[in-house]
């Protein structure tokens, strides 16, 4: 079996349609409403050929790229959250009778066409968190299983990606079915696409392409390479300890001063898992449901217990976000919360940049690295 193939450009309606065939709803990401989004893709045409992202911090606006590529634009708003863990669903519902009913878990086969490796690692960390533990959340399980993903490696990253400082990309080395490197060169435009899977691998046999080249493999690494040498933020080794050792540092307080306390952060962050259970009953009493749906640390409730929120202000709230992220998931997790998808520094509308605030606590305690080099 060939390693990878190399298809043309309309190829990608080849694929769309063998998926559509094997019974797959295929995802990609859209353009809608001057913002991407993951939403239903029937053919290439459905993609945001030729546009990118002019992202910085507190701002993301879609503009037209240099060249007619399919995939050099980098994410949607959300990542896989959103398909895996609903922002709410029913899980249970009662009568007269106190009976409780589980609602059915709604789990289609979905081919996810376009997944950064940001991405792919950030479903690797809510695997951790939602089947690592004793207590396996089989409702994400379910709806896990039933995906087909379908990376693409980054030839171009926008300018809130820090990816490549958290080894989460540009370029995917697990996690996947199909990979796809988009190379346009010399006036030639071609996809190589390769397997990750045996479900990957029966696919790749019915794509219509020639056997990938040596040069066409080594083009695409190099396109990877070049990717995270662009990325122009990071975060650095020694993260982790810094914010346990800046638990009462006055810099929150600054933070503060900005934060809106608003969530943005969380709702696009592709790790943020935090949810909260509701119930709710009919007016007559004749029914109840129990929901659950996302939360946020920085809502004033999340902490809240007999009497009061344990976390009152917005600086203890914005500490506790980026102490979970960055340090105390490693205790939990065993590994970073953070993938360096960047997405919170883009859609914080006041431009908070989580990357600057780290450097912001390093530079306090004298030192030019976050690795621990002494000015």
């Amino acid at each position: 079996m060939d390693p990878a193939v190399v298809i043309p450009p309309q190829g990608l309606d080849d694929l769309i349609g063998i998926l559509d065939a094997q019974g797959y709803e295929v995802l990609g990401v859209r353009e809608t409403d001057g913002a991407l989004e993951l939403g239903p893709v029937t053919a290439a045409a459905d993609l945001p050929r030729g546009r990118i992202e002019a992202a910085e911090a507190g701002s993301v606006r879609l503009v037209d790229g240099p060249r007619a590529a399919f995939f050099d634009h980098t994410l949607p708003m959300q990542g896989l959250k959103r398909v895996v863990y609903p922002a709410q669903e029913r899980l249970y519902t009662t009568g007269p009778d106190l009976v409780a009913a589980e609602e059915p878990v709604e789990a289609p086969p979905r081919a996810i066409l376009g997944v950064r490796p940001c991405d792919l690692a950030a479903l690797d960390t809510l695997t951790a968190v939602f089947e690592g533990g004793p207590f396996v959340d089989t409702r994400f399980r379910q709806r896990r299983e039933a995906l087909l993903l379908i990376a693409v490696n980054c030839m171009r990253p926008a300018a809130t990606c820090f990816c490549a400082s958290m080894d989460s990309g540009p370029r995917a080395e697990r996690g996947f079915d199909l990979a796809i490197d988009e190379l346009i060169q010399a006036g030639r435009h071609v996809l190589v696409v390769t397997a990750g899977s045996a479900r990957g691998q029966e696919i790749l046999e019915q794509l219509p392409g020639e056997p990938a080249e040596e040069a066409d493999l080594r083009a695409a690494r190099e396109g990877s390479r070049a990717c995270a040498e662009a990325q122009q933020r990071r975060l650095d080794e020694g993260v982790e300890g810094l914010l346990k050792r800046s638990y009462d540092h006055p810099h929150w307080a600054a933070v503060a001063e900005r934060c809106l306390s608003c969530a943005n952060c969380t709702l696009v962050c592709p790790t943020c898992f935090c949810g909260t259970v509701e119930d709710r009953s009919s007016l007559d009493g004749a029914e109840a449901e129990r929901w659950r749906r996302w939360d946020s640390c920085f809502t004033l409730d999340f902490s809240y217990l007999h009497g009061g929120a344990v976390r009152g202000e917005t600086a203890s709230r914005y500490r506790q976000w980026i102490t979970h992220k960055l340090a105390h998931w490693h205790d939990q997790f065993g590994r970073s919360g953070c993938v360096g998808c960047g997405r919170c520094i883009g859609w914080c509308p006041v431009g908070i940049d989580i990357t600057a605030e780290a450097a912001a606590l390093a530079a306090s305690e004298g030192r030019s690295e976050l690795s621990g080099e002494e000015i």
